[in-house]
């Protein structure tokens, strides 16, 4: 079985920076995509950034101010963001794209971890 296991997050001030974390752990014959996603409160849940191989895209309001940062070797995906603005108060969930075996590809993702932007 695979986990996605998230840390950071929590209280930012207005105009500050956040720092997120997810490794994977288990069964990984091969990670294809990595990236973040965000959930505010009566939202759908939208891109923030997300990576394979050398393309990377990003969501329109972190454009910007979010930079990405993977560890292959770890398994690791780690989401940096400036700027913070009340808007950006989410659940931020870790996802990946992960193949247990050369034909068994699942989507999977983190449990959740909050951020709140406070002035």
């Amino acid at each position: 079985q695979v986990q996605l296991v998230e840390s950071g997050g929590g209280l930012v001030q207005l105009g500050g920076s956040l720092r997120l974390s997810c490794a994977a752990s288990g069964t990984i014959f091969r990670v294809y995509d990595m990236g973040w996603y965000r959930q505010a409160p009566g939202k759908l849940r939208e891109l923030v950034v997300t990576t394979r191989d050398l393309n990377t895209q990003y969501g329109d309001s972190v454009r910007d101010r979010a930079t990405i940062f993977i560890d292959n070797a770890k398994r690791a995906v780690n989401l940096t963001m400036d700027s913070l603005q009340p808007e950006d108060t989410a659940v931020y969930y870790c996802n990946m794209v992960i193949g247990q075996s050369y034909s068994d590809t699942q989507n999977y993702w983190g449990q959740g971890t909050q951020v709140i932007v406070s002035s």
